[in-house]
């Protein structure tokens, strides 16, 4: 995606349905876009309380959160956090398309990030859903999340330079009760950003599904 294309963004939205999903997702492009003067507001929908390991108070994601979206240069004023109980989202689909709603009537986002649709996690698949009714009148992108994707069409990259990659890993290291999960090793966001930038003759890129562009 050229720089005409994210130079034109001047409020990007980012819908993460767990505290982390953006990061992985579309970190660099949220360092590369808060880089180039883009206001990027960023709401995760679950602290997912009942998935944290042993030993961590319940609110530790909610603060992970603010830390790892502050070294993306998101100031605390554009974090919402909302604590939809984790694995309950389809229960909740209406109150989470409201909220979506009041944001898209509130701010009118010129670009969404959210989830793809071939997302399998059940969480993920309602915040890409909803996120389609709720801001059908913008541009949309799904982020790759690559183990819970099946199927990801690679319709639009976003190139980026090694600050952006290194600005992700260093949000996602703030998550410290997540380390031990494979997918959060720095050498995999690395190479994943690395091998999607060879395909596109970058050094790094991350890749979207395009649901809606609004030019």
């Amino acid at each position: 995606m050229n720089r005409a294309v994210i130079g034109a963004w001047e409020r990007v939205l980012v819908l993460a349905p767990h505290t982390d999903d953006g990061e992985f997702g579309c970190g660099g492009t949220m360092a590369r876009l808060v880089e180039s003067g883009a206001d990027v507001r960023y709401v995760a929908f679950s602290i997912a309380t009942r998935s944290l390991p042993e030993g961590f108070p319940p609110d530790t994601l909610a603060q992970e959160v603010k830390e790892a979206t502050a070294d993306l240069g998101i100031p605390d004023g554009n974090l919402t956090v909302h604590d939809f109980d984790v694995r309950t989202f389809p229960d909740h689909r209406q109150d989470i398309l409201e909220a979506l709603v009041a944001l898209w009537e509130d701010w009118h986002p010129d670009a969404v990030f959210q989830p793809s649709l071939h997302d399998i996690h059940q969480d993920h698949q309602v915040i890409a859903a909803e996120g389609l009714r709720a801001f059908k009148r913008t541009t949309i992108l799904g982020y790759e999340i690559p183990w819970n994707n099946f199927d990801f069409a690679y319709q639009a990259y976003v190139s980026l330079e090694q600050s952006h990659i290194d600005r992700k890993i260093e949000a996602l290291s703030k998550y410290a009760s997540q380390q031990h999960r494979r997918y959060s090793d720095p050498d995999y966001i690395r190479n994943v950003a690395r091998t999607h930038g060879i395909n596109v003759n970058r050094d790094y890129a991350e890749v979207f599904e395009v649901y809606r562009v609004v030019a």
